[in-house]
């Protein structure tokens, strides 16, 4: 009923979903609402992938709550089972970098930045003259002259040392923590060897690779080197099996 004061576009044109999370703290004859809201045009674009690809789709989530349920299978791999700890995950992806930060395994702060893998692939197809594709496929497979890891690379995983500093000094200005005791890392941009003892170096922060299969079992018919590399890309696809559809 009050959700038009919160969401600015016109009800019409937005996907909304609710769950009530009880009676106010400060005043207990008000209640506390969980509201999720999204375009549209937005659900309608993942829900055609997904009939594209021949399956029927179920349930839309948020991208956060998906990360935070993969973070459930990571927090075995943490000091303390993550007990305590306050957490930023990076999801670094082709155009966006995604802060989570949780606290005792719990979203306490989310923020995102326009930064990501796609930078590494333009400077390689401007530097090496290739086509945008080509230059993905270098950047995944190798075959870059020898020149690339001092003058690309190197620069690169420090410009993303920097933003991953930037997006966890602006968590620390805006709530009332003072510190961060874990980094992880994910998306397809932190397989990038080394990135994770740079960041660890420059920030003085514990620094992790998110795997959330580490410790499932893996079919006979699946990959498991290929799985292994492309897991940190693959933390929100995980969260989103691990839901329930009840």
């Amino acid at each position: 009923m009050e959700a038009d004061q919160y969401v600015p576009f016109p009800l019409e044109e937005v996907n909304l979903d609710f769950e009530v999370i009880g009676p106010n703290e400060k005043n207990p004859e008000m209640m506390d609402v969980l509201l999720a809201a999204c375009r549209s045009e937005t659900v309608d674009e993942r829900v055609a992938a997904v009939s594209l690809g021949g399956l029927e789709c179920e349930v839309v989530d948020v991208e956060g709550y998906a990360l935070e349920r993969a973070c459930s299978v990571l927090s075995s791999q943490w000091p303390n089972g993550g007990e305590g700890l306050t957490v930023a995950l990076l999801d670094i992806g082709a155009t966006t970098t995604t802060l989570n930060a949780l606290h005792s395994g719990i979203t306490v702060y989310t923020r995102e930045q326009n930064f990501g893998g796609r930078h590494l692939t333009e400077e390689i197809q401007r530097r090496y003259g290739l086509s945008f594709e080509e230059a993905g496929m270098a950047k995944r497979n190798g075959g870059l002259p020898d020149s690339f890891e001092a003058e690309v690379l190197e620069p690169f995983k420090e410009a993303v040392a920097q933003q991953v500093n930037r997006a966890i000094q602006f968590f620390l200005g805006a709530t009332p923590y003072n510190h961060v005791d874990l980094i992880v890392l994910a998306g397809g941009t932190s397989s990038i060897p080394g990135l994770d003892e740079l960041i660890q170096e420059r920030l003085g922060v514990d620094t992790l690779v998110a795997n959330p299969f580490t410790h499932m079992s893996i079919g006979p018919r699946v990959d498991a080197q290929a799985l292994a590399n492309d897991a940190p890309a693959m933390m929100i696809a995980c969260g989103l099996a691990l839901r329930s559809f009840d």
